[in-house]
């Protein structure tokens, strides 16, 4: 089965358009958004593959997708592909999202799960329903980043409609997929976000990690407006859910 390049799949901002703005001049993305695509099963190009638990047939199997990387193929060094691919062979047990960890930057943006954005003048927050994650992007700061973090450390500015995000101090322990792929804590995300029509953004994210890549490389997907009445995020900690799989050994033996 032949499998297209994601580019296609994004259009650019429509020439003319420009989103509301809020009271203080800037393009005003607030609102909860959504990913519709299997990013969050494997970033690249992939066929339709048999789920970790056979006794759950197509319940649990792997759907296929076009892929969202610019291209469709994660430049990997040789090394860090070895990594990856035994990452993908023991992912239910490795997957940081199996063990319900904040999910990072950039994969918590496609996670099958809405997200939300508040803006203010010197703040934008991002509040994301899968493990209530949540971040600041510090508006045109220099702020420095105390420690490394699950969620990275996100400092904002505006280039005309798009808001950019630069993305350092990643822990390294967040993957980009259920796939096992994978980066270091030498990781700069670089998103764009812009609005190309009142219910959907364009989101873009270049990925650098020299200990990993052989250079940067760039996804790109929509994000979808939740527009149901009543729309919110519900809470969804999901600690309890791994708790067997965390500490389960640690019991005590009767």
């Amino acid at each position: 089965m032949a499998l297209g390049s994601c580019s296609a799949g994004v259009q650019s901002t429509p020439a003319g358009y420009r989103a509301p703005r809020t009271p203080d001049g800037t393009p005003d993305l607030s609102g909860i958004w959504q990913a519709n695509s299997t990013a969050y099963w494997d970033v690249e190009p992939h066929e339709a593959r048999m789920g970790p638990l056979a006794s759950l047939g197509a319940a649990f199997s792997v759907p296929p997708g076009l892929g969202v990387v610019v291209g469709d193929d994660i430049p990997y060094l040789p090394a860090a592909l070895e990594k990856r691919n035994q990452n993908r062979s023991n992912w239910t047990t490795l997957d940081p999202e199996v063990k319900c960890y904040m999910p990072g930057i950039p994969r918590a943006t496609y996670m099958p799960y809405p997200f939300q954005i508040v803006q203010s003048k010197d703040n934008v927050l991002f509040t994301y329903e899968f493990a209530s994650a949540s971040r600041v992007v510090r508006m045109n700061s220099q702020e420095k980043s105390p420690a490394s973090a699950w969620m990275g450390w996100s400092i904002g500015r505006w280039e005309g409609e798009t808001l950019v995000i630069d993305v350092t101090d990643h822990v390294a322990d967040t993957w980009f997929d259920r796939s096992g792929n994978w980066h270091s804590d030498a990781l700069k995300v670089t998103e764009r976000y812009t609005a190309i029509d009142a219910n959907t953004l364009d989101y873009e994210a270049t990925i650098e990690d020299p200990a990993v890549f052989s250079k940067p490389w760039t996804i790109k997907l929509p994000l979808y407006r939740r527009r149901e009445p009543h729309m919110q995020l519900m809470e969804y900690k999901c600690v309890e859910f791994s708790e067997e799989l965390l500490y389960g050994h640690l019991r005590k033996k009767d």
